[in-house]
């Protein structure tokens, strides 16, 4: 009765595979399991002194450092990112932090991680989409590898322009007083693990990190879905 009430409801209501367009799949996947399979991971959560790692010596002091995808223009990982941060599919963001989830949790390099913090969103970007993609892929990571998630304590104070056309310069610039702790308490002593969507040049990152690591013995990890080559 329940694989016959399945069928009605894919018939009523086509979900298909972002990647292949295959319907077979349940309401709630984004993409089949072949997909999956050639979704372009990197390594790096199982890899010291990876990229993303190396983008932030002599920048900022990070414990450890990873992002699970490759991102490149016109490919899966682009669509699941648009998805996620212009067509309101937070499937897609629970997805990505699942597969994260995943690869953290097998991973003893990031096992003494206390709580998941999701990069802040700016304030208008939010309120226009709803909701903080960061936040959306930390709720993804919490299905799968049990760790507290405050979304809170630290916040954007004022609005930045769009980073995309920024040079690495231009970007730290941009970025310099931007954010603040609104609850140190609630982050002394604990190692933290700072959650985006895209790691590029890693500025708004650095800029977020340093912020918490003003806070008395707070460790700083960072972790993204996606890295930019």
């Amino acid at each position: 009765m329940i694989s016959i009430a399945k069928s009605l409801l894919q018939l009523v209501y086509p979900h298909y595979c972002i990647g292949c367009g295959s319907d077979y799949l349940s309401l709630h996947q984004q993409i089949c399991s072949r997909c999956t399979h050639q979704l372009p991971e990197t390594g790096f959560f199982r890899q010291p002194n990876n990229p993303v790692e190396k983008a932030f010596f002599g920048r900022i002091r990070v414990e450890n450092a990873a992002a699970l995808y490759y991102f490149t223009k016109q490919s899966l990982v682009q669509e699941l990112m648009v998805q996620l941060k212009y067509h309101q599919n937070k499937h897609a963001g629970l997805f990505l932090g699942r597969m994260m989830g995943y690869a953290l949790r097998s991973e003893p390099r990031f096992a003494d991680v206390d709580l998941l913090v999701p990069l802040p969103l700016n304030p208008k970007k939010q309120f226009k989409r709803g909701y903080n993609q960061a936040e959306v892929i930390c709720e993804g990571i919490r299905e799968v590898w049990s760790r507290p998630l405050n979304a809170k304590t630290i916040q954007r104070k004022k609005f930045t322009d769009s980073q995309t056309t920024r040079n690495r310069l231009s970007r730290w610039q941009n970025m310099e007083a931007v954010f603040q702790v609104t609850a140190p308490d609630q982050l002394m002593n604990q190692h933290v693990l700072l959650i985006d969507d895209i790691i590029t040049t890693g500025a708004t990152l650095e800029a977020c990190g340093q912020t918490l690591m003003s806070i008395p013995n707070c460790r700083l990890s960072i972790a993204a879905a996606a890295y930019t080559l």
